[in-house]
C-alpha cells in the first residue's frame, strides 16, 4: 500500500469560489488511523472524509494564513488500531516526516496510547471517533477532539431507556474498550438512579463473535430490556444472535455504524426496532444543509454514503483551516490559542454545543448533541435528541485526569 497520498486540487468536488491568489506553500498532515483489521470500519471512513475536505479547502483556493496561502497534503499509515502500532507511527511521523498537525484516530486503545505521550512532543493532534475520556482529560493542551466522551452520552442513554418503560435490564457489552466501559458504567448510574434494576452484567472480549451464552444467561434472568454495546460487527452479530434466541423484548446500544454496516452481519429483521443511542454523529436528515452538502460531496467522491463517525475527522480539518487563518501563522503555541478561542466553523456538519461560546473547552474537547436512533424497515431512523448539558459536564470534566 502506498502510504503517501499527495491530494492535488478538486474544485468539482466543492462550490468554487475565485482564490484571492495562488496557493504558494504546502502543509503537510499526518494522519493516524485504522485502515486494516476490525478498526477499518471506522478508520477507512475518517480517512476519506479528511482527504475530501481536503480537497474542497484545496479547490477553493487553499488556506491564507498571514501573506501566504497554503495547499494541504496528507502522509498516511495504517495503525490497525493497535497501539503499539499507533505510537509507532506517531514517532515516523513526527520525527521522521516532520509533521506537526496529526489527524484521524478512530480508536480509543491506539489513539489512547499516542495522547500518554503527545503532550511531550512538539505537534497538534485532532482526534475523531476515539471516545475514551482519559484522552483529552489529562489536559494536554496539544490534544483537540471532536467526538465527545463515552460517559457524555451514557449518562442521557441510561434516563432514556428508563423514560421508554424498561425496568429490568440485561447488560451484554465489551469488557476491554475504554469508551464503552465508560459509556455504560454511566448508562447504568443513571438508570439505577431513575429506579431501574440491572439484572445482569456480562462481557465479552474484544475479539469476540458468539456472544450466545451471554445472552442466554442473561434472557434466563427475564430483563424487560437490553442493552448491548460494542464495535459494531460485534454488536451485530449480537443482534442476530438474540434475534435467533428468539428474544424480543427492547434492545438498545451504542456502537455507531451505518445500516449497511450492520446488514452485512444481521438480517433486517434481526435489526428491526433495535435503538443505537448515541452522540448525534452523521445524519444528515438530523443535521440538515451542511450534512446533506457533505453526504452528497462523499457519495460522489467514494461510491459510498458516509458512516456516521466520518464526519468527526471531515470536522476536524476545517477546525484546523479556521485556527491557522485566526492565528495568521503556522508557529504551533499562536495555533493552538486560535484553537482554544475558535467559535464553531460554518462549515462543519455535526451540531457542536459551545462552552462559553467555543467550541472546546478548557481541555480541547468538544461536545455535540446526543440522540436516539431506531432501525426500521432497513435503515436508522433519528426519533429524538436526548439531553446534552455541555457546561454541567464540561464543568465535571475539568475536575478528573482519566
Amino acid at each position: 500500500m502506498n502510504r503517501f497520498w499527495k491530494l492535488a486540487m478538486a474544485g468539482a468536488l466543492a462550490i468554487t469560489a475565485p482564490a484571492a491568489h495562488a496557493a504558494d506553500k504546502v502543509l503537510t498532515i499526518g494522519v493516524s488511523d485504522a485502515l486494516s483489521g476490525g478498526g477499518a470500519v471506522y478508520g477507512e471512513p475518517q480517512r476519506r472524509a479528511i482527504n475530501l475536505a481536503i480537497e474542497q479547502i484545496n479547490g477553493n483556493g487553499g488556506i491564507a494564513v498571514g501573506e501566504d496561502t497554503y495547499t494541504l497534503e496528507t502522509i498516511e499509515y495504517d495503525d490497525k488500531a493497535d497501539p503499539t502500532e499507533a505510537t509507532n507511527v506517531a514517532r515516523k511521523l513526527i520525527d521522521r516526516d516532520g509533521v506537526k498537525y496529526l489527524m484521524g484516530y478512530c480508536c480509543s486503545a491506539s489513539t489512547g496510547a499516542v495522547a500518554s505521550i503527545i503532550g511531550r512532543e512538539d505537534v497538534i493532534m485532532l482526534v475523531g471517533t476515539a471516545g475514551a475520556r482519559a484522552i483529552t482529560a489529562a489536559g494536554n493542551d496539544n490534544v483537540f477532539r471532536t467526538r465527545p466522551p463515552g460517559d457524555y452520552t451514557g449518562a442521557a442513554a441510561g434516563r432514556f431507556i428508563y423514560d421508554q418503560g424498561v425496568r429490568r435490564l440485561g447488560v451484554v457489552a465489551t469488557r476491554d474498550v475504554a469508551l464503552f466501559t465508560q459509556y455504560r458504567d454511566a448508562l447504568v448510574e443513571a438508570f439505577k438512579e431513575a429506579g431501574g434494576e440491572v439484572v445482569a452484567v456480562e462481557t465479552f472480549g474484544g475479539q469476540d463473535r458468539d456472544m450466545t451464552a451471554q445472552l442466554t444467561k442473561v434472557r434466563g434472568l427475564d430483563p424487560d430490556g437490553y442493552f448491548i454495546s460494542g464495535y459494531v460487527e460485534q454488536v451485530a452479530f449480537a443482534y442476530r444472535q438474540a434475534h435467533e434466541l428468539g428474544i424480543t423484548a427492547p434492545r438498545f446500544g451504542f456502537s455507531g455504524g451505518s445500516a449497511e454496516q450492520f446488514l452485512a452481519v444481521a438480517s433486517k429483521e434481526a435489526m428491526e426496532g433495535v435503538w443505537d443511542l448515541i452522540a448525534i454523529e452523521f445524519n444528515a436528515e438530523a443535521l440538515g444543509d451542511n450534512a446533506k452538502a457533505y453526504a452528497k460531496a462523499y457519495e460522489e467522491r467514494w461510491g459510498d454514503y458516509p458512516t456516521p463517525n466520518s464526519a468527526f475527522a471531515h470536522d476536524q480539518v476545517w477546525v484546523l483551516k479556521h485556527a491557522l487563518e485566526n492565528a495568521g501563522t503556522t508557529e504551533l503555541g499562536a495555533v493552538k490559542e486560535a484553537l482554544r478561542n475558535l467559535t464553531v466553523p460554518s462549515e462543519v456538519v455535526l451540531e457542536y454545543l459551545p462552552v462559553d461560546g467555543q467550541m472546546f473547552d478548557p481541555k480541547g474537547q468538544a461536545y455535540i448533541s446526543n440522540g436516539a436512533f431506531q432501525f426500521h424497515d432497513g435503515d436508522w431512523e433519528f426519533k429524538t435528541k436526548l439531553p446534552s448539558d455541555a457546561a454541567g459536564y464540561s464543568a465535571y470534566f475539568q475536575t478528573i485526569r482519566k
